[in-house]
């Protein structure tokens, strides 16, 4: 078994030469005994031989990982005969796809009017000045992710903050912090 292993960390390094991937944090992605890399597997698995099945991977694997990572990219290409430029076509066209890690929240503020005019700019500057992020940014322990977007569909309750997939309405700076403890508390 000792062994075993050791041929499958060669056949990983061999892999990522023979595709030009070298980043560190990738080298175990590929590793039989990464749950991750046996869900991508699996994933991999169900669409094979399937024609149209790019997005739907995509989605799969950003369940799995988050986000898209190169390493899965190069691995979906090489299993399903897809070139990598098509893959990330379709991962850059697409807004729904991050090709970066994100945080284990994912806060979105609007910038619609109606959450403009009822306080959404001072919402958000407490939320930036409580996790130290700006729109865009991960924080480097992949807690939060900061992201504005034009309009989130909930102007009745504005200022709207959404984490995950929950709802804050009428929100202010106060309300708004007392929120974010409960996310910082939990682990």
């Amino acid at each position: 078994m000792e062994g075993e292993k050791g041929n499958q960390t060669q056949d990983v390094q061999d892999y990522q030469h023979q595709r030009g991937c070298y980043p560190h944090r990738n080298l175990v992605l590929l590793d039989n005994d990464n749950p991750q890399y046996q869900e991508l597997r699996m994933v991999v698995d169900s669409y094979r031989g399937k024609e149209g099945s790019t997005i739907p991977i995509l989605q799969d694997v950003q369940a799995i990982f988050g986000y898209v990572p190169e390493i899965a990219v190069d691995y979906i290409s090489q299993e399903l005969g897809i070139p990598t430029t098509n893959i990330y076509g379709v991962v850059t066209f697409y807004a729904q796809f991050h090709t970066e890690p994100r945080g284990k929240y994912v806060i979105r503020t609007c910038r619609g009017t109606a959450c403009h005019v009822k306080g959404g700019k001072a919402v958000l500057k407490a939320i930036q000045d409580r996790i130290g992020l700006a729109d865009g940014e991960t924080s480097p322990d992949l807690k939060f992710t900061l992201e504005t977007v034009a309009c989130l569909g909930a102007c009745a309750l504005a200022p709207v903050v959404v984490i995950n997939q929950n709802y804050y309405g009428n929100q202010n700076s106060q309300k708004i912090l007392r929120i974010l403890e409960q996310y910082e508390e939990e682990e």
